[in-house]
């Protein structure tokens, strides 16, 4: 097995790590996998991970703001934790490209989400699907494949009514 393909695998499986940790709600791993101050270089033994401009971390949730920093990420990803009741991955079009110490994931998330339960009942509220589209960068470190950034967008889905519909002239 060639070094370029051991790389792609091992960034498939902290990908794959990253979307599974969030489906358990593992906060702690969720952290774990993401860049840390301090965090030395696999292959220079440089510091990454610090929260300067050059190595931040970052993140783009459907429709919020850019979070910089560890500290506001981890808490974007507390807060959705804390507040969703069920979720799950199903990832589709999968695409890892390697460049040295950074590799970039496209793929896109089929979510399925459960909502709060309603009042008085103790099942989950009405599951709800979405389609997002996201791009994950990672950079090696000596304890593995770290995330750098996440950035995901929704996809618009289109309806009956506006296929039919031509553009104004």
């Amino acid at each position: 097995m060639t070094g370029a393909r051991t790389d792609v695998e091992q960034v498939e499986r902290a990908n794959t790590a990253f979307y599974e940790a969030l489906e358990r709600g593992d906060f702690d791993e969720v952290s774990d996998l993401w860049l840390d101050t301090g965090t030395r270089d696999a292959l220079d033994d440089e510091v990454v991970g610090s929260d300067d401009e050059e190595t931040a971390i970052s993140c783009v949730h459907p429709g919020w703001p850019v979070l910089t920093g560890r500290g506001e990420v981890l808490r974007s990803y507390a807060l959705i934790m804390a507040n969703t009741e069920y979720i799950q991955f199903f990832l589709t079009d999968v695409h890892v490209g390697v460049a040295g110490d950074t590799a970039l994931v496209t793929c896109t998330e089929n979510i399925l989400s459960g909502g709060p339960p309603p009042e008085g009942g103790g099942e989950l509220g009405p599951l709800v699907g979405q389609l997002v589209v996201a791009t994950n960068v990672f950079r090696r470190t000596s304890d593995g494949w770290k995330l750098w950034s996440h950035h995901a967008s929704p996809v618009l889905a289109e309806t009956d009514d506006e296929e039919g519909e031509e553009s104004p002239s």
